[in-house]
C-alpha cells in the first residue's frame, strides 16, 4: 500500500527520546479519550469520572497507598519484562512467575521452621528462584527446540494458577478454612514490616527501585548487556559474533522470572499473609506489567514511572465499582486501549509522517 501523493513518509533514522516520549504521552491521551465514551455511554460524565478516579487514587492517605501497593508488583515484573523483552523473548508468563513465587514463599513461612530473623530472607530467595525457574523452562524450549515463547509461557500461567488451586484445597488447605480456599497463616516473622498503618510494604518496595537501577546499568553499561542488546537488535548479528543465545535467553528470563517471583513473595508475605486464591494474588498484574514494560520503551528506570501511571489506574478502579457503581472490568479496557494505541503509535517512532509542500 502506497501512500497518498500529498503525504509524505520518511524512516526516522533514530528516534529521539524527546519524540518517543510524546508520541508515547498522545497514545495515552487517545486511549483515555476513546475510553470516555464507555463513561458516556453510561450517562457518567467523562471529566467527572477522571476526577474521582484520580481523588480516589492520590487525594488522600488511603488512596495514595493502595497506588504504591498495586505499583510494587508491576514495578518489579515490569523490571523483569524489559530485560526480556530487549533479547526479544516474549514473556507473557509473569503471572504464573508470581505465583510460583507466592507458592515458594507460602512453603518456606509454613514449613520451613526456620528462625524469625531467617525467614523473611529465605522466602525472598526461595520465591525468586521459584519464578526463575518457571520462567526458565519455556527458555530452554524456545532456545532447545525452537518453541513459540508467547505460546509456551502463556500456557505456564495457567499451570501456575492450578498448582495453586491444588495446594490451598488440598494439602495446604487451612484448618479454619471457610468459603475461599487458603493456607494458614503465616508466623509474625513471616509477614513484611508495612509503612505506618498503609499497606506497603517497604522491603519489597526497595527492592523493585533497586532492581530498576541494576537493571539498567546490566543492560547498559555491561558485556553481559551488551550480548542483551545485540541478540534483540540483530539476532544473525550475534551469531557472527560468537555471543551464544541459549545463554543470552537463560540470563534474561533467570531475571524476570526471579523479579516476578519477588512479587509474588510480597503479596502473601505483605498483603494477605497466607496462600489463597490465585485470583487474588495476583489481580492482572504479569499481564498489566506487559503494558508498563511496553511504555516504559523497555528502559528499566522508566518503569519505575509507567507502574505508578498504572497503580493509579488499578486503585482506580475501586472508584469505578463502589463510587461509580460501574463494572471493575472497565480498569481492563484502559488497559487494553492504552496497548493498542502505544502499538499503533510505534508506526510515529519508526517513521516520520509529513504533509507535502506543492
Amino acid at each position: 500500500m502506497t501512500a497518498p501523493n500529498w503525504l509524505k513518509i520518511e524512516r526516522r533514522p533514530v528516534a529521539s527520546g524527546r519524540t518517543v516520549f510524546i508520541i508515547s504521552v498522545l497514545a495515552i491521551l487517545a486511549a483515555l479519550l476513546v475510553a470516555a465514551i464507555f463513561f458516556a455511554a453510561y450517562g457518567i460524565s467523562p471529566i467527572y469520572a477522571y476526577y474521582l478516579i484520580l481523588r480516589g487514587a492520590l487525594g488522600n492517605m488511603h488512596g495514595f497507598s493502595e497506588t504504591i501497593r498495586r505499583m510494587i508488583p508491576l514495578l518489579l515484573c515490569g523490571v523483569g519484562l524489559t530485560v526480556a523483552f530487549r533479547a526479544l523473548f516474549w514473556n507473557i508468563g509473569a503471572e504464573g512467575q508470581i505465583l510460583m513465587g507466592a507458592i515458594a514463599a507460602s512453603g518456606v513461612a509454613l514449613f520451613s521452621g526456620l528462625p524469625g530473623p531467617l525467614l523473611l530472607i529465605a522466602m525472598f530467595i526461595a520465591g525468586f528462584l521459584a519464578g526463575a525457574a518457571w520462567g526458565l523452562i519455556p527458555a530452554a524450549l524456545k532456545a532447545k527446540l525452537g518453541l513459540n515463547d508467547v505460546i509456551t509461557t502463556l500456557m505456564l500461567n495457567y499451570v501456575a494458577m492450578y498448582v495453586v488451586l491444588w495446594l490451598v484445597h488440598g494439602p495446604w488447605k487451612g484448618a479454619s478454612m471457610r468459603g475461599y480456599a487458603y493456607t494458614d497463616m503465616f508466623p509474625n516473622a513471616a509477614q513484611l514490616p508495612m509503612i505506618g498503618s498503609t499497606s506497603i510494604h517497604w522491603p519489597t518496595l526497595m527492592l523493585g527501585f533497586i532492581a530498576a537501577v541494576v537493571m539498567y546499568i546490566l543492560v547498559n553499561r555491561t558485556r553481559s548487556g551488551f550480548e542483551i542488546r545485540v541478540v534483540g537488535e540483530n539476532p544473525e548479528a550475534s551469531r557472527f559474533a560468537g555471543i551464544s543465545q541459549f545463554k543470552t535467553t537463560m540470563l534474561v528470563m533467570f531475571i524476570s522470572g526471579g523479579l516476578a517471583g519477588f512479587a509474588g513473595v510480597g503479596e502473601v508475605a505483605g498483603i494477605y499473609h497466607r496462600l489463597l486464591d490465585p485470583s487474588q494474588i495476583s489481580m492482572g498484574y504479569g499481564f498489566t506489567a506487559i503494558i508498563v514494560a511496553w511504555l516504559a520503551r523497555k528502559n528499566p528506570l522508566a518503569v519505575i514511572v509507567t507502574s505508578f501511571f498504572f497503580g493509579i489506574l488499578m486503585a482506580g478502579g475501586d472508584v469505578i465499582k463502589i463510587q461509580l457503581r460501574l463494572p471493575f472490568q472497565l480498569i481492563n479496557v484502559f488497559n487494553g486501549l492504552i496497548m493498542f494505541f502505544l502499538i499503533g503509535s510505534e508506526l510515529l517512532i519508526r517513521y516520520k509522517i509529513s504533509i507535502r509542500r506543492r
